[in-house]
């Protein structure tokens, strides 16, 4: 009986833990230049330290600060906004700095090898970015359905006033605008 408990709790807490970012509060615009300041340092260190390696190594090191950086900015982006399109950018950034590092990896490669491993790249990313589409689609249509939803509902909640009269059918009326949304 604890233990069925105990595992309930832990699916309970791991559940809250990821709740989007969309449902907190944009971060103010302090923070935002703050970060923003941070995550240039953050690169210019991560590009220094890729000094010491050499060749092919240095392109890899240097293409992975860099995509480091433009994650970390659209993430930035998405936390002061918390704008759907931007979540979508992250995933369009993910794939494409993914698709930047594993091609630069296959530099080391030669002849068939190096072009099996380009086209394994290039379709790692076009997964990733369908993936982004997708979910953007998926966003869309979601907000569309509520919109549908709500549009029935108020058309329900107007014509059930359509039995009233008077200031008892204005007043309703105006209190399925306002609990609808419409103007």
């Amino acid at each position: 009986m604890n233990t069925t408990f105990s595992l309930k709790t832990s699916l309970v807490i791991a559940a809250l833990a990821v709740i989007p970012a969309a449902y907190a509060a944009p971060m103010n615009k302090a923070d935002y230049k703050a970060d923003k300041v941070r995550i240039e340092a953050d690169y210019k260190t991560d590009k220094t330290a890729c000094g010491s390696l050499a060749g092919n190594a240095n392109d890899i090191c240097v293409e992975q600060a860099k995509g480091k950086e433009k994650l970390a900015l659209a993430q930035l982006e998405y936390a002061y906004t918390g704008k759907a399109k931007d979540q979508n950018k992250i995933m369009k950034t993910k794939a494409e700095v993914d698709y930047a590092v594993a091609k630069e990896k296959c530099d080391d490669r030669a002849g068939n090898a190096k072009d099996v491993c380009v086209q394994e790249a290039k379709a790692a990313e076009t997964k990733a970015l369908a993936d982004a589409k997708l979910d953007k689609k998926v966003g869309e249509a979601q907000t569309e359905a509520a919109v549908d939803k709500r549009d029935a509902d108020y058309k329900v909640a107007t014509e059930k006033c359509d039995a009233l009269a008077g200031d008892a059918k204005a007043s309703c009326v105006s209190a399925a605008k306002l609990k609808f949304g419409k103007s």
